[in-house]
């Protein structure tokens, strides 16, 4: 609740008090700036194996974030301030960022310096964890000095909010800019709303089938909450009680008639393959629980009174028996502000993403897009595609041939093109062993 009285004040729409959240600080730049001054960090063993190529050192920053750092023993001059994906609704702790180091270890043994920060907390909130990246990168410039070159890279919802720093924060006061690049990778940039939407909908369309979440037997509330509020259910149970409808994970040999039946009805009427409804559940329980309860203070964003559900091989009795609400307003424009791009980028910036993502769908890149184009910026957004199916697991030497074309670009001052980055990425690949997988993008 107390994030939504804040941004409510923020965005102006009729909140006379304002309550301060709790354990979160918004002290003035200056403030943040003398605690950045005095903030301490600690050597420590890095992860990854990479103790024989760099230094990493760990601490915690004034607002309540982990941050991690690893520095090359020969670097290149270039640091990457990194900002994970999620909501991973666990409070950070010092090894936070640790599994965010380890996936992304190529770029630290090509040179690279890296940042990476757990955020002040672990559930939902752009605006908040976008404030906390750019605390990061003040900190490892406050301790080694600013490098040649500094680029913001953000992996999945991280890729929402290195999008959102980059249009917000990206200047100093004196108009200089603060990263020389960006690089999203999966990045969530999409309309949040519009994915919200559709998550809600198979949620309603989930329980209208398998009447699961909850059990007719155990307490009840509506699907736009997620899960109750005091809810400590661990993921292993959603994750249980999908597949006992359905048998997703299972071999389709291995299912029931009524899970293949079940299975059949719900892909049909969202659209969904099955990866995608298996990793997509889950967002429809514990992300919009948080969401709910913590970011909105209890509000229902949603509302589905009007939609007409079709494909589900019954349409009749799924539009009659499926739960139906109404949202509140004020919680929709809470989101929007919070999370949707404007597309005013500063910056050359690309975007990698999977063709077959079954988290972020590779439409976000398009939407993404046009969004830049209405704010007369697509000179400066150069967007890259791979037949690939993973969400952040993409071939090393992808990140790499993209994070080389970017310092390119940034130096050359010439926006790339397709045939040289897969010439950068060959190299790579000829080094690495890990290939390359670029498509043509029809969005660029």
């Amino acid at each position: 609740m107390r994030m939504y009285n804040r941004i409510l004040y923020q965005i102006g729409l009729g909140v006379l008090a304002l309550v301060p959240l709790a354990s979160t600080s918004y002290a003035t730049e200056a403030d943040n700036q003398h605690k950045v001054a005095a903030e301490s960090m600690s050597e420590r063993a890095c992860p990854a194996d990479l103790d024989a190529l760099a230094t990493c050192y760990w601490g915690k920053d004034h607002n309540g974030a982990y941050f991690l750092i690893a520095r090359p023993k020969v670097p290149n001059g270039i640091l990457i301030v990194h900002a994970h994906g999620g909501p991973r609704h666990v409070d950070p702790t010092p090894n936070g960022s640790d599994e965010d180091l380890t996936r992304y270890a190529s770029m630290v043994k090509e040179g690279y310096s890296w940042i990476g920060s757990t955020y002040r907390t672990g559930g939902y909130g752009v605006r908040l964890a976008a404030k906390d990246v750019d605390v990061s990168r003040e900190i490892f410039w406050t301790q080694f000095g600013r490098p040649r070159m500094t680029i913001l890279h953000g992996q999945s919802y991280g890729g929402n909010v290195v999008a959102k720093l980059a249009e917000t924060a990206a200047l100093d006061e004196k108009g200089q800019v603060l990263y020389d690049g960006v690089m999203l990778t999966g990045g969530a940039v999409g309309k949040r709303l519009d994915t919200y939407d559709q998550l809600i909908n198979l949620r309603v369309i989930y329980q209208y089938f398998c009447n699961n979440l909850p059990y007719p037997n155990e307490e009840q509330y509506p699907a736009w909450q997620g899960l109750p509020k005091q809810s400590t259910s661990p993921r292993s149970e959603a994750r249980k009680r999908v597949n006992e409808c359905t048998g997703v994970d299972q071999k389709a040999e291995a299912r029931t008639v009524q899970q293949a039946r079940h299975l059949k009805a719900i892909l049909g009427a969202t659209k969904l393959t099955e990866r995608e409804f298996a990793h997509r559940m889950e967002l429809t329980t514990f992300r919009f629980q948080d969401v709910v309860h913590n970011f909105l203070g209890g509000k229902n964003p949603f509302t589905n009174t009007m939609t007409v559900y079709r494909g589900s091989g019954d349409d009749d009795a799924l539009n009659r028996g499926v739960e139906r609400f109404s949202g509140d307003v004020q919680a929709r424009d809470l989101i929007s502000f919070d999370s949707d791009v404007r597309g005013t980028l500063v910056a050359p910036t690309i975007t990698l993403q999977a063709r077959y993502d079954p988290i972020v769908s590779y439409r976000a890149q398009a939407h993404f897009k046009n969004v830049v184009a209405q704010a007369g910026q697509s000179h400066l957004l150069f967007q890259l595609l791979t037949s690939e199916d993973q969400h952040s697991g993409l071939s090393d030497s992808q990140y790499l041939a993209t994070l080389a074309t970017l310092v390119d670009w940034i130096g050359s001052k010439q926006r790339p093109t397709l045939k040289k980055v897969r010439g950068t990425c060959e190299s790579y690949a000829l080094k690495s062993g890990k290939q390359c997988f670029f498509i043509e993008n029809e969005a660029e």
